[in-house]
């Protein structure tokens, strides 16, 4: 068979796999498979460089499949790829435990291997994908001109939608990618006219050319989908744009060829039924009574770019050894990237008292700072920064201009600009590619808003990704209830799988940062303060290493225990002023700093007891809504209400975030006994 007609054969066998995958299920989203199915097709069989057998070879390219919703379609070019994806998988589609979900899920299981090889990113949030993809051509950037193009030199592709392009993630993301001048990185917009509501004309009829190209893009047209000649052509052109990120606009008809359908919303999101499929495998000449039929022939073509690749790894794996035997220090920091921890001798670094930071107060956000610069050298391919707010954040690493990642050379300090949807995603994707210790997006706390669809989704696909965010309370102050988080440390705590730590002073910011860094697995979210507050004496209290256990007894009672005080944050120290009034008073208390819920959920039954008495009477004060505390304590002070403009320590005050209202928890609580 000639290679043209075997082209075709691939691309409808890719559209009847999916047809029939979609039916069986009775549930999924036919219409983009159909229409860009040979655009899928060239991309694994032709122009990725891609090795099934080792999904995870570091210079893969990589592809994102930001429509998720058209998981099918990713599904069969895997299949014919050669990935380890069976027909029986695909004829698992959307059914529980299926290595074929409805949306491509990054997710590895208990043995190690991925659920479903070859699949980047988990997408299906529209524009989250896009955003993935900017943060994947980051990685390669950094990590390409940081350890050579003989061991990192790969392109980002994705297939976008319309509906993806109008999520303001993407518009954000796009801009970014062009500022940076993300050479390496290729979008195919699926340009079919259809949404879920009908056409697109509804509401978006913007010149989405004119509006990449000021972005800075390198945009083409590719005018009928089905031109195979014209898609090559334009790929190439994108992989030869070395100074732009490419998009190239795939005029296509969703739902292509089914008669009835094609072109409608009604191929959309649904399955096409059996008559309409049985009169689309006709029209292509199949047929149509054959399901999940893959022709001889097909696996062998498709299959043609992942045996290519199996040959450019080998290669690739003596360049890497060549490079790791002429430079020990790019060999430790390459498998410090890959490995997601940072080079030994981390915790020996880190400043742990006030005469190592050099004050007896001082906020938890400049402890980050300095935190950050100690452990900078132990983590040379940590790459993040903030929104626009890195000297207010202060999640910076030192160096100056020289650290800076712009278009014309590689540093680990990003300026995200005002764009908090896109740092999430972007960070997401840095994390996704490998290779990157730890990348970090960091905002106030408040904002965190903006970006919870990408902190949801690192919880999800158990990212290595560091949140950070600062001004975490009302003590911001005179900004006034936009800028003061309440519901945020509740809000954050209730995504499954996000470590939430929110240190007390200095000292138990660098011991959070050990943790994250050295013993996480999965994302963490740190909460600092913007006001001072004091560095405790460590030694008089426990050792700040107590944080790794999620809470841990600060001070012990000198006389008989009454009860327990938990705090967290810049309220530990209110709960130690309270202890020390009740002492006074001849009423003895332990003072628990509890700054993880999630580290200390996770602690055997003893030593949670040994932490937190269940027969002791237990008050906790933090400085946010109280929900969830009810867990902990018998009395939970915080702010069940929005703040307010005014000095932050009069607001503190006013909200009954103090010692004395503490005093009086306690007192109450034993009164009652």
């Amino acid at each position: 068979m000639a290679a043209a007609d075997l082209d075709q054969l691939s691309i409808d066998t890719i559209r009847t796999l999916s047809m029939d995958a979609i039916q069986k299920a009775n549930s999924g989203h036919p219409g983009l498979p159909l229409g860009m199915a040979p655009a899928a097709f060239l991309l694994y069989a032709e122009v990725m460089k891609h090795d099934p057998q080792d999904p995870d070879w570091p210079d893969r390219d990589r592809f994102v499949l930001s429509a998720g919703h058209g998981s099918m379609l990713q599904y069969a070019a895997l299949h014919l790829a050669g990935y380890d994806l069976t027909v029986e998988d695909l004829q698992q589609f959307r059914q529980w435990d299926s290595r074929t979900p409805g949306h491509p899920e990054r997710e590895r299981r208990e043995d190690g291997s991925w659920r479903t090889p070859g699949v980047e990113v988990t997408t299906g949030p529209l524009g989250q994908g896009f955003a993935n993809g900017v943060g994947l051509a980051m990685a390669e950037k950094f990590l390409r001109e940081t350890f050579g193009s003989e061991v990192q030199d790969h392109f980002t592709y994705a297939i976008v939608s319309d509906g993806d392009l109008m999520e303001g993630i993407a518009s954000e993301a796009a801009s970014l990618a062009g500022h940076l001048g993300l050479g390496k990185l290729v979008y195919l917009y699926d340009d079919n006219d259809i949404s879920l509501d009908g056409p697109t004309s509804l509401s978006f009829d913007e010149d989405t050319t004119a509006r990449f190209e000021s972005y800075g893009w390198h945009v083409q047209t590719v005018e009928d989908a089905n031109d195979l000649a014209a898609l090559r052509a334009a790929i190439a052109a994108a992989q030869a744009e070395t100074a732009k990120p490419s998009l190239i606009r795939v005029k296509s008809i969703i739902g292509y060829p089914a008669p009835n359908k094609q072109g409608t919303s009604g191929a959309h999101g649904a399955p096409l039924g059996e008559d309409e499929i049985r009169a689309t495998k006709e029209i292509m000449g199949w047929d149509p009574d054959a399901q999940f039929l893959v022709p001889d022939g097909v696996l062998e073509h498709a299959g043609a770019a992942g045996r290519k690749g199996a040959e450019e790894r080998a290669a690739w794996e003596q360049r890497l050894e060549a490079m790791k035997a002429a430079d020990a220090d790019k060999a430790a920091a390459w498998d410090a990237g890959w490995s997601c921890r940072p080079l030994p001798g981390l915790a020996e670094v880190l400043p742990g008292d006030a005469e190592a930071f050099g004050k007896p107060k001082l906020a938890t956000r400049a402890a980050g700072k300095a935190v950050m610069a100690a452990f900078a050298g132990h983590v040379p391919t940590m790459v993040g920064g903030a929104a626009d707010l890195s000297g207010s954040t202060a999640t910076i690493f030192p160096g100056g201009d020289d650290e800076r990642f712009t278009k014309d050379q590689v540093g680990r300090n990003v300026y995200w600009g005002v764009r908090e949807h896109a740092m999430g995603g972007a960070v997401n994707g840095l994390a996704a590619h490998g290779g990157i210790v730890r990348p970090y997006g960091s905002t106030f706390l408040q904002f965190a808003d903006y970006m919870r669809g990408s902190i949801r989704l690192s919880a999800l696909q158990e990212l290595n990704v560091a949140w950070v965010f600062t001004h975490d309370s009302v003590a911001v102050g005179e900004d006034g209830p936009t800028h003061q988080p309440v519901e945020h440390l509740l809000s954050l705590r209730a995504i499954p799988g996000l470590t939430v730590i929110r240190p007390a002073d200095a000292t138990e910011v660098a011991e959070a940062w050990r943790v994250i860094l050295e013993e996480l697995d999965g994302p963490a979210a740190l909460i600092l303060s913007r006001q001072d507050l004091p560095i405790l004496d460590r030694e008089k209290l426990e050792s700040a290493r107590g944080l790794a256990r999620g809470a841990y007894v600060l001070r012990e009672p000198e006389g008989e225990e009454s009860a327990s005080i938990i705090a967290t944050g810049s309220e530990v120290a209110v709960a130690l002023e309270a202890a020390d009034k009740l002492a006074a008073a001849g009423v003895h208390v332990r003072v628990v700093s509890m700054p993880s819920w999630e580290l200390f959920d996770e602690q055997d039954e003893e030593i949670q007891e040994d932490v937190l008495p269940g027969d002791l009477p237990t008050v906790s004060i933090e400085a946010g809504v109280t929900i969830g505390w009810e867990r902990y304590a018998d009395i939970p002070l915080g702010i069940d209400h929005f703040g307010a403009s005014a000095p932050g320590g009069e607001l503190l005050e006013r909200f009954g975030i103090t010692a004395d209202a503490v005093v009086e928890a306690v007192q109450e609580l034993l009164e009652e006994e």
